[in-house]
């Protein structure tokens, strides 16, 4: 049985953490607000952007369509583009976004594809590295700025772009979580590049002259495109890690009332105990003289 003194010193260091994990859980749910605005303010965006596409895209013919779209020809090397945050305490939102990103080059392995990574964030190297060792290609650190934007998004979709260009890969993946709440963050797997072709266009009965050419407006719509797809992940990773930093704290703090709770109750008990242990001794000395 532990001691009053070390019962005592494990209460305070519990309480202290409680204050550190209650303080975390304060400051997510600040960031949280303006995170998760951004996020839901550029989905919007995101699906015109792809209606006008759906739009072009239906007009353009196999040749004359631009390597975005059309892509390389062929579909053996596949690129993962894996979103993940560059800072812990946010429960399980890496670890899903790390299951996803395997469980497709798994999936892709399956099929006789050749598998590479290029991750975004610190923390789902080394999960990855420790499966995947000799696939990871590309690193992008985002933990050099505050609140990763526009900006990093169009330093990494010139890169993939330009990977794709030289050949590096056939087909490149998105793998990113998506908020739905503080309690839920879904990983997603889509295609990124070639773009994707939509089913069909909506049609709405009109006739639409487009000036320049499809063909030219599609050059220069395809790779903002993309950039906007990147962007939406990191806002969406944004969002999802202050929701899921919230909602760990939130149990981290609980955890750590019910542990001081538990300490208290037996620092009580063993305190009692030991008063009642000097009593008798006091009443058996009385006794004895």
């Amino acid at each position: 049985m532990a001691s009053l003194k070390e019962l005592k010193n494990r209460i305070g260091s519990v309480k202290s953490t409680q204050k550190i994990t209650k303080a975390k859980q304060m400051v997510a749910a600040a960031k949280l607000r303006r995170a998760q605005a951004a996020a839901e303010a550029a989905r919007p965006y995101a699906e015109r952007l792809a209606d006008v596409m759906a739009s072009l895209a239906g007009k353009v013919s196999g040749d004359s369509a631009p390597k975005l779209l059309a892509g390389t020809g062929a579909d053996q090397r596949h690129l993962l583009v894996v979103v993940n945050t560059d800072k812990g305490l946010c429960g399980g939102l890496n670890s899903n976004i790390v299951r996803a990103a395997i469980a497709k080059a798994r999936e892709l392995e399956q099929d006789g594809k050749d598998v590479t990574f290029y991750l975004v964030g610190k923390k789902g190297r080394a999960p990855i590295k420790r499966v995947y060792e000799n696939k990871i290609g590309t690193h992008f650190d985002t933990s050099v700025v505050r609140n990763p934007g526009f900006e990093e998004a169009t330093q990494i979709s010139e890169e993939l772009v330009t990977m794709f260009d030289h050949g590096k890969y056939d087909v490149a993946h998105l793998i990113y979580p998506i908020f739905k709440s503080a309690l839920a963050q879904d990983p997603t797997v889509q295609q990124l590049i070639p773009v994707p072709a939509p089913d069909s266009a909506e049609d709405t009965g009109a006739v639409v002259e487009y000036e320049p050419g499809e063909e030219e407006i599609l050059e220069e719509l395809l790779p903002r495109y993309v950039k906007t797809q990147l962007f939406g992940a990191l806002l969406e990773r944004e969002a999802s890690e202050q929701g899921a930093s919230m909602t760990a704290m939130d149990n981290a703090t609980r955890n750590a009332g019910d542990l001081i709770n538990r300490l208290t109750i037996e620092y009580n008990r063993s305190r009692q105990a030991a008063i009642t242990t000097e009593l008798v001794e006091i009443i058996s000395g009385a006794e004895a003289l």
